[in-house]
This record gives structure tokens, sequence and C-alpha cells, in this order.
């Protein structure tokens, strides 16, 4: 098990930040012919290649080349310390329509009670696990880490019934198109929209949770050609504007997990 650096026991915030280098990546979509167009008859084939052309014509029609959605900015702070996860959550109900705030999403977030245990020397050795509930303390008196997608699915659909959408482990482009429909998305990344460099573990019961400590949740709000637009609960910055690409890595990293409602 990874023990974690003497360091970070003195930084005070244990998700919701962090700044380093990374990578970017293109992601490319193509779309296959159908078994009618290898088929040899002309007539099939000229069906099979209309088919493909109104495909794409309703592709791009359903998502927009960009667009930018006026969400409400809420900050996490001072209340708040490590609550990026239901501060951004309550940016995406009040969009809805949704008469909610952040401390109301924060009494109603499922929490895992597990406490944190240390080593004599400061390493966490035992932890609650955040695809369960909200791992430690929120406000920042003491310790606090994150909550994952199904709890926050949960919480949507405790103000829209039915109506979450859990966008986590699709392609981005889906995420976009949602984005497109006029949907913002709670999605999860890192203080600094880049690679993640401070990962940790600890065991929860039988289980070992591997996960990085800097890890960040913001609102999606928009997007261009090369970039993404952010609400940001920690710097308070409303439609950030972040290299696409970049932000996708940082994205993947962070095991793809995307929120929204329909």
């Amino acid at each position: 098990m990874k023990k974690i650096l003497s360091v970070l026991i003195a930084l005070p915030l244990l998700g919701c930040a962090g700044t380093k280098e990374t990578k970017s990546f293109r992601m490319e979509n193509e779309t296959p012919l159908p078994a009618a167009y290898k088929s040899g008859d002309n007539r099939q084939n000229q069906s099979a290649v209309q088919k493909i052309e109104q495909q794409k014509t309703t592709e791009q029609d359903q998502k927009k080349e960009k667009i930018i959605l006026d969400v409400p900015l809420i900050k996490q702070n001072p209340e708040l310390k490590y609550g990026c996860e239901v501060t951004s959550t309550a940016m995406v109900l009040q969009y809805s329509g949704v008469n909610t705030n952040k401390m109301e999403l924060y009494e109603k977030v499922k929490k895992d009670p597990d406490p944190i245990k240390r080593a004599p020397s400061g390493d966490i050795l035992e932890w609650g696990n955040p695809a369960e509930g909200y791992v430690g303390d929120m406000t920042g008196k003491t310790a606090g880490y994150a909550v994952f997608d199904k709890p926050i699915v949960d919480l949507i659909n405790q103000y829209l019934p039915n109506k979450a959408v859990n966008l986590t482990n699709k392609d981005f482009e889906e995420v976009l198109a949602h984005v497109s429909k006029g949907y913002p998305v709670v999605i999860w990344t890192t203080g600094d929209y880049r690679l993640p460099d401070r990962w940790e573990a600890w065991k929860h019961g039988n289980e070992t949770i591997e996960t990085p400590l800097d890890l960040h949740v913001v609102v999606l709000v928009g997007y261009d050609q090369n970039y993404v637009y952010l609400n940001d609960p920690l710097s308070g910055k409303k439609q950030a504007k972040v290299n696409k690409e970049q932000f996708i890595s940082s994205w993947k990293a962070l095991k793809q997990r995307a929120v929204s409602y329909k």
C-alpha cells in the first residue's frame, strides 16, 4: 500500500487542489459502414450511404459547435472547504430551477461514516469509500476528502426524481452533446485541470481504496472547438476557459466521472 508523503500531511486540503504539467490527446470517432454497403448491390449501397449522411446530419443538429450556459456560480468557501461536489451540484440544480443551496445538499448527501485512522507517522491507514458516500469532513474542521458519482446521482434524484443522468465512462463527446442540449454537467477533474500526481491508498474493510488526493469537481457549462468552460467553486471563476484536450486528460485520469440531469 502506498504511503502518504510527509509533505502531504502538512497540507490542509486533501481534495480540490494541485498544479503540474500534463500531456494531451485527441479523440476521434468514425461511423462504420453498414453491411449493405459492402454487399455490392448499388441500390443498397446508395441507401446505406444516405443513412450514414442522415445520421451525421442528425448528430450535427444535436450537438452544437459551441455553447456556453449561464449557470449561477456558487463558491464552496468558507463554509465547505472540501465541498466542491455538493457546491457544483447546487449550481446545476439551481440552473434546473430547483430552490436549494450548497448547505442543504451538504446535509442531504450520503456520507461514509468510517473515521480516518492514521499510523503514528501520520500515514492514512483506514478511511471511507467515496463511491459509497462522502469521506471525511466537508467543512474542513477535520480531514475531508471527496464523494464520487453514484451518491451525487442519488442526491440529484431527491430533487428531480428519475431525472439524474450518470455520464460516467461515456465518451467525452457524449458529455458535450448533453451540454449542447442545455444541461450543465457536474464533472470530476483536478484542481488545475491537469493529470493528478498525489495518489494515496488506504484500507476500507476488505477493500483497498486507491485514489488521487488532488481531485476536484467543477461544472461543465460550455465548450467550443478548442476549449471547455467551467464554473469552479474553489477558484470562484465563472465560465473559466480551459484547453479541451488538457481537460479531457485530467477527466480520464479521474475515471471519467460526470453527472447531470435530463
